[in-house]
């Protein structure tokens, strides 16, 4: 009986590593070649193996990647160092007023980083954050040849640049379609990580899947970068990996790799690339040196969660709320309004606020669109006209001191049961508390602090919030806050100047 189930199971395992093998034979031929294949990449077929075409894209996309090294000269003053009784700002004066400029001193910052060239003239795609403010450009091609590179055009929103070289020769990679990828699909990210400290200036190919689609990353408080809708990847993006291409398996750009999510500093298995959609707008502006505009129609909005969705009687999250309309904007014009739903653009739906910022965005100017908005259970169709979206200097974040006195509430003087009203207190509101982008806001006040383990604090609010209504009646002062909040009952709708919430009662 032992004899003979050894002798099965044998025989069940022959079968079983037959059956694995003709499947592996079917799936993927390449395994039974040992051959390379010389074909393009851009030519390789969904059945022409998985390594094989890992291996033609890093063959012929790897000699149009570069290394992109920045130099940038800061110059700054010292003050005469003698460690003299006499070295004061008077002293550095006077020796300035006689000697010019001598005390003046130069400090070179590097940068190190990744492009691909897209066209034989010598064009390379980049982002923009990689060139910023250098300047000496160099770029140092696969094959070690190295040229100076000269800026032709840029786009911080997008952060996207083109640079151009002037050499013979040059190898390019085809602009592939980001619209389509699908989450688990291979991708190859090719770029130079620490690249000019290596010796060898052939380009790091790594392999993964794309994790996830249209991810968006925070605005930082001295750029105006929109980083929506990006390509989520697990292909290993290291320091100086930025502005290097992500490619398909038919050795295609579907995107240019732009951050890593990291607690380190190293890889961690997050990586961001931009869609090459994206830049396919604006490649055409970059090369001739165009300002690269974007459509606008002056709203603030914000995404749906469950408590604003059950709010306002929605089945789904899926639409945008109008948190805020810009006065005299183009929303403002064609009569959208504050708590307007909106639930699709020129008949194509419109499921959160990175869809909608990307659409309206890529409208030219001038361009008459139909908004469908949801008002009181109603449908409306709104024409808009889009405008130009105008340049901001910051992140559209309110300006609060928190070190001031918390304790100063204005003239207010509330009950004492509604000074930490659902644990918040407010005082009066001033208007350079807040940014250009806010500046239709004139009034309403300002949360001075938030309780622990209150209702405000569990809804999301945050010290420094401007509250400019609540259930829809408009507050202007304190004295106007707690005249509404006395006839609060329930759950309530609290708008801010950054977006809706829905503060419940316990």
């Amino acid at each position: 009986m032992i004899q003979f189930k050894q002798k099965l199971f044998f025989r069940q395992s022959v079968f079983l590593d037959f059956a694995i093998g003709f499947a592996l034979l079917v799936v993927f031929p390449a395994y039974s070649q040992a051959e390379n294949s010389s074909k393009d990449a851009s030519q390789l077929g969904p059945d022409s193996g998985f390594v094989t075409a890992i291996e033609n894209v890093a063959k012929n996309v790897g000699p149009t990647v570069v290394s992109i090294r920045t130099e940038k000269i800061q110059r700054y003053r010292t003050g005469f160092s003698f460690g003299s009784p006499y070295e004061d700002e008077f002293f550095n004066r006077f020796f300035e007023d006689f000697f010019g400029d001598q005390f003046e001193r130069e400090y070179k910052s590097a940068g190190l980083g990744s492009g691909v060239i897209i066209d034989p003239k010598g064009y390379i795609l980049t982002n923009e954050h990689v060139i910023s403010e250098a300047d000496k450009i160099m770029v140092r091609l696969s094959d070690g040849r190295e040229a100076k590179g000269t800026l032709t055009g840029t786009d911080p929103r997008s952060d996207l640049a083109v640079i151009k070289i002037e050499l013979p020769d040059l190898p390019s990679a085809k602009l592939g379609d980001s619209d389509h990828l699908k989450i688990g699909q291979w991708v190859v990210a090719i770029g130079n990580p620490f690249g000019h400290l290596l010796e060898s200036p052939e380009p790091t190919v790594t392999t993964g899947v794309i994790s996830a689609l249209q991810r968006s990353l925070p605005r930082t408080s001295h750029r105006d970068t929109d980083y929506t809708d990006l390509i989520q990847t697990d292909a290993a993006i290291n320091p100086g990996n930025s502005g290097g291409p992500l490619m398909d398996l038919q050795g295609q750009i579907v995107g240019i790799n732009v951050a890593i999510f990291s607690t380190s500093g190293g890889y961690q298995g997050i990586g961001f690339a931009i869609p090459v959609n994206h830049a396919n707008r604006i490649i055409g502006h970059l090369i001739k040196g165009e300002k690269v505009t974007y459509g606008w129609i002056g709203i603030g909005v914000q995404d749906f969660n469950r408590s604003l969705a059950e709010y306002f009687h929605l089945d789904k999250t899926e639409g945008v709320l109008v948190s805020g309309v810009m006065e005299a904007g183009p929303a403002d014009k064609a009569g959208i309004n504050d708590g307007d739903i909106i639930l699709s653009i020129n008949s194509v739906d419109v499921k959160n606020t990175s869809a909608l910022l990307r659409t309206v965005g890529d409208f030219p100017i001038g361009k008459k669109i139909d908004v469908k908005v949801l008002r009181d259970g109603k449908s409306l169709s709104l024409p808009v006209t889009i405008g130009e979206r105008p340049e901001f200097d910051d992140d559209g974040r309110m300006i609060f001191d928190q070190e001031e006195n918390e304790d100063e509430q204005g003239d207010e003087l509330p009950e004492e049961n509604l000074k930490n009203w659902r644990g918040l207190s407010v005082r009066n509101f001033s208007p350079d508390m807040l940014t250009p982008e806010m500046k239709d806001v004139t009034a309403g006040v300002v949360i001075a602090n938030i309780d622990d383990d209150s209702p405000a604090q569990e809804t999301g609010l945050r010290k420094g919030d401007v509250i400019i209504s609540i259930n829809q009646s408009k507050i202007e002062t304190v004295e106007d806050f707690y005249r509404v909040v006395k006839k609060v009952k329930g759950d309530c709708l609290l708008q801010t100047v950054r977006g809706y919430f829905v503060l419940k009662e316990k």
